[in-house]
């Protein structure tokens, strides 16, 4: 059984889904991760082959005013679950983000490359990742970007809402990424588990997006091209849509590492578009 930290989430939502049974997802009453003590406690009683952290503190903007909050949702909380993992011999998969690095220029950002987060979220996430670096045990990071599903709220979602009840939208041009489908997340979390579990050496972090990289604009126009809406799509910089957290204008990420090491190719987002459009029909 594989332990997953997280129950309603993009994520986990798709780990339940994919693995069933083979997975147990916990909820916050489970083990809530402002409480880290409980997530180690959870961990030594299920004594599971392998941990998912698919659950964090996401909500970016209000991150700024909750910062210590979110440090133990996303630093602290992780950090003992990779202590519990490295002492009972458990590999762990955490999911973390390409707001630790600073957002600048156009390559796609490497696993080595500098960290430099710009804001309270990214901070946060980035302790989590030394967290786990520093338990010593059997681990993949797993950074990943723009993550979109069926479910909770996300880019696709609100897309789908406001070109249903407008004729124009402005939408930001100048930040670039990987959408990335949260069911290519959890597949990719379910092979990495496997694998450490059969070889540890493949410890380490990597990237994992959605390719093309696109801009929100764009990806907004493929989102209404698919479903069959057509507002018009107007590209507007950063500076017109400000927001309490700084964005990166850069969230490409390259993802050759993870391809070298675990056989997981880059997925297409326009493909998991096509997918999570028709969840969604099926829903409604």
């Amino acid at each position: 059984m594989i332990l997953v930290f997280g129950q309603n989430g993009q994520v986990a939502t798709e780990l339940a889904r994919q693995a069933g049974d083979q997975v147990l997802c916990l909820d916050r009453e489970a083990a809530d991760l402002s409480d880290p003590a409980a997530c180690s406690a959870a961990i030594e009683t299920h004594k599971p082959r392998a941990v998912i952290n698919a659950a964090a503190w996401t909500a970016v903007d209000k991150a700024e005013d909750h910062e210590a909050e979110a440090a133990v949702i996303n630093g602290d909380a992780p950090a003992a679950m990779a202590r519990v993992c490295a002492a009972q011999g458990i590999p762990l998969v955490h999911i973390s983000t390409d707001y630790v690095f600073d957002g600048s220029g156009t390559d796609p950002w490497v696993e080595t490359d500098p960290v430099a987060p710009q804001n309270a979220y990214g901070r946060t996430k980035l302790a989590g990742e030394d967290g786990v670096r520093a338990a010593g045990g059997a681990y993949a990071i797993l950074r990943t970007s723009w993550v979109v599903s069926a479910h909770g709220a996300n880019f696709v979602k609100t897309m789908l809402r406001l070109g249903a009840e407008r004729d124009r939208l402005t939408i930001v041009a100048d930040q670039v990424g990987g959408p990335t489908p949260a069911a290519d997340i959890a597949a990719a979390c379910l092979s990495i588990a496997d694998q450490l579990i059969a070889d540890p050496a493949k410890t380490g972090t990597y990237h994992l997006s959605g390719g093309p990289d696109v801009s929100w604009a764009d990806f907004a126009r493929e989102i209404f091209a698919q479903a069959g809406l057509s507002p018009e799509v107007v590209d507007i910089p950063t500076t017109e849509f400000p927001t309490p957290a700084t964005r990166p204008a850069n969230s490409r990420l390259d993802n050759a590492a993870l391809t070298a090491a675990f056989g997981i190719a880059r997925p297409d987002w326009r493909t998991g578009l096509s997918s999570i459009l028709r969840d969604l029909n099926a829903l409604s």
